[in-house]
């Protein structure tokens, strides 16, 4: 026997194999922004930036909103019919003259996030803090979307 395959070993054969790496590659390629290769990179209305947290207790909504390098008055935010639309524009910063740009990822222009509200709100009764980066959305939630106490009747 020719020492050559002496130690081979034998695979099995599978046609999919390379089906499913491309598959992989296609997913991870359409998992990124479509338009991450533009200059200044922007993301469209609707995407997931900026990012939220939407948290809920007993008296009301709490909504999280990662927008650093913005000024409040560059945020709007809008409750119609069940649906909190938080609007803005981060604009871009000067460009440096005569500088070459190695690398550009911080995301310039408009954005809208909207969100369904789980539960109906007291439009009101809410406010918005701006701090460090993070806008912080309070909604009182309505009266018939708290939960009530039940007292037990012995008879």
């Amino acid at each position: 026997m020719n020492p050559r395959f002496r130690n081979a070993q034998l695979e099995a054969w599978n046609p999919f194999h390379h089906l499913s790496s491309l598959r992989e590659e296609i997913d991870r390629l359409f998992d990124q922004p479509l338009n991450v290769f533009s200059e200044p990179q922007q993301f469209a209305l609707g995407s997931g930036w900026p990012t939220v947290d939407l948290y809920e207790d007993r008296d009301k909504l709490v909504v999280k909103v990662e927008v650093p390098g913005m000024k409040k008055e560059d945020i709007d935010i809008s409750l119609q019919d069940g649906v909190l639309a938080i609007t803005g524009e981060r604009k871009a910063e000067e460009k440096y003259e005569n500088a070459e740009t190695h690398r550009s990822e911080r995301f310039v222009g408009r954005f809208q996030r909207a969100l369904s509200l789980p539960v109906p709100v007291q439009a009101d009764k809410s406010n918005a803090n701006y701090q460090d980066g993070v806008l912080t959305i309070t909604l009182s939630k309505a009266e018939e979307a708290k939960p009530k106490q039940i007292q037990v009747q012995a008879e």
